[in-house]
């Protein structure tokens, strides 16, 4: 990570790095994770208010689910197996399964009831991809 509030994120907060050595263990070793997908914030500067956003919203869900960035060396793996299509996103996962995705940046009230949601929720497949955001086709 090469953004100052990327790492902010580890060295203040104590966020993991997750690489693909590490990715496994950390999913596997915590009940519920949100896993910080932040790709290049140069390109999505969303990444950014996200870093800034990810420590208060753990707090304020503490002891529900543990954090981590992503290493951008096994984002684009891990976006093809969970199935998100946008920059920033939080993936969330229970035992190592699916629960939920939230992307881009949202409001406080938004994020504390999608995290409320996704939390309460059972683990289950991602979601397909929607091939018209893909490609960017829209649809009439």
């Amino acid at each position: 990570m090469t953004s100052p509030l990327l790492e902010k994120l580890q060295t203040r907060h104590g966020l993991p790095l997750l690489d693909a050595d590490g990715y496994d263990l950390f999913v596997h070793g915590h009940e519920t994770v949100v896993l910080f997908f932040a790709n290049d914030p140069l390109m999505f500067p969303e990444s950014h208010d996200l870093a800034v956003i990810l420590p208060e919203l753990l707090k304020a869900f503490a002891g529900r689910l543990h954090g981590a960035l992503i290493d951008k060396s096994i984002e684009r793996e891990l976006q093809a197996r969970l199935r998100f299509t946008s920059w920033p996103s939080l993936v969330f996962l229970r035992g190592g399964e699916y629960l939920g995705v939230i992307t881009g940046i949202k409001d406080w009230a938004e994020y504390g009831q999608e995290f409320a949601r996704i939390l309460a929720a059972e683990p289950g497949q991602p979601p397909g991809f929607d091939l018209g955001k893909v490609c960017g086709v829209g649809h009439a």
